[in-house]
């Protein structure tokens, strides 16, 4: 009879410990989750959505934009997405387990990155109370949104969203977003 598998479990302070080897190391109650540094085309879909979050959001002054942000739950949940929106109001100490109002949260999707995302960071996202999510699938040129109501949509064109408490809208052409992408 043989030994049974065991999963190691980490806490977000563990996150520190690991290698800054282009990997992104995430924590979903406490089981490790690694993927690789991103595509060339993966990584021009998240500029080019973050162009246009930056200048209608960030410039203006209604919000904050992150490519390197984090929705955190210590001890044991810390999600890294490919873009983090929240309000203009940053923690006194800029420590992302204080941020506690997250806009938005996109990810952008990849072979090593799929099953990941679809079926387990949404999901996680809407529990710790992302208002919205963005699951971009370049491949399909579509975007998949969930919100914290628990609508969930497919858009192939454009995206209106509504910047939470505020009368503003962002329009992102998904024509623009995946030009040139094959």
């Amino acid at each position: 009879m043989g030994m049974p598998a065991t999963i190691p479990y980490y806490t977000v302070d563990d996150l520190e410990h690991f290698p800054k080897d282009g990997n992104r190391y995430e924590l979903l109650d406490g089981v490790l989750l690694v993927t690789p540094a991103p595509s060339f085309d993966h990584e021009l879909v998240v500029t080019r959505i973050y162009q246009v979050l930056v200048n209608a959001v960030q410039m203006p002054g209604h919000g904050l934009v992150f490519s390197h942000g984090a929705v955190s739950l210590p001890p044991k949940t810390q999600l890294e997405p490919d873009l983090l929106v929240i309000p203009p109001v940053a923690p006194p100490n800029g420590k992302w387990d204080e941020v506690t109002n997250h806009w938005l949260a996109v990810e952008v999707l990849s072979r090593s990155s799929k099953i990941y995302d679809r079926e387990f960071k949404r999901g996680a996202y809407i529990t710790l109370a992302v208002r919205e999510v963005w699951l971009v699938d370049k491949d399909d040129r579509s975007v998949e949104i969930t919100r914290l109501t628990g609508e969930i949509e497919t858009v192939r064109d454009t995206i209106l969203w509504r910047v939470p408490t505020l009368d503003i809208d962002v329009r992102v052409d998904l024509g623009d977003i995946f030009a040139g992408i094959d």
